[in-house]
């Protein structure tokens, strides 16, 4: 069961992310999303066009995202409820890897935690992946 004071992890370590507002996927001052040429590939083959058309289209300096212009990532679907990535299966090694040695901040608080926490252990109840 997840509780308040719990990080919303999966038994397999994954983070939980479904009612996240995209927090993590917005350039934040300071801060680069790298692109490696494995991810253009990846990406391209998700789009199914070459690795220097995702260059063009999404690509600035060599090896970052262009953003969109509230600075949040091009592929950050627009839904009100929750900010989903439309190219997750595709998406680039940075963002595998989130958190990183630090939590996430939003995750941490324990306001939206209780919150949430209803919402999310029906979710998994509803996937079968309830612990």
């Amino acid at each position: 069961m997840t509780t308040a004071s719990s990080p919303l992890r999966s038994s397999t370590g994954s983070v939980y992310c479904n009612y996240c507002p995209g927090y993590c996927c917005y350039r934040l001052k300071g801060s680069t999303l790298l692109i490696t040429a494995e991810d253009i590939n990846r990406l391209a083959r998700h789009f199914g066009i070459s690795d220097g058309e995702v260059r063009q289209r999404y690509i600035e300096d060599r090896n970052t995202f262009k953003t969109r212009s509230d600075g949040s990532c091009p592929f950050l679907s627009n839904d009100r409820m929750t900010k989903r990535c439309s190219v997750h299966p595709a998406r680039p090694r940075q963002c595998r890897e989130f958190p990183y040695e630090q939590p996430c901040p939003y995750l941490l608080r324990t306001d939206l935690l209780e919150e949430i926490q209803p919402r999310i252990e029906q979710a998994l109840i509803r996937s079968g992946r309830s612990e």
